[in-house]
């Protein structure tokens, strides 16, 4: 399943904050910086969903705060 996240680095804790525009809102405790942001974007999706990382794919959107996962072995979100 793909799932599309609009990411906000450096937020005061890492949370699912509702949805705009078509798209879920991650806000991110880390900073845009190096792909920290991804690495942690990712580390929070699996956690959040109960899979392991590695079944957490970013697809597309590597630099940008639109972003779209692929998540395996989810069947339907709730968010």
């Amino acid at each position: 399943m793909k799932l599309a996240v609009r990411v906000i680095p450096n937020a005061r804790r890492t949370e699912f904050s509702g949805r705009r525009d078509g798209e879920v809102v991650l806000r991110l405790n880390a900073p845009a910086v190096e792909g920290k942001a991804n690495r942690a974007a990712v580390e929070f999706i699996a956690k959040y969903f109960g899979i392991a990382r590695s079944r957490v794919t970013l697809v597309n959107g590597e630099k940008t705060r639109h972003k779209v996962f692929e998540l395996e072995g989810v069947e339907q979100i709730e968010i």
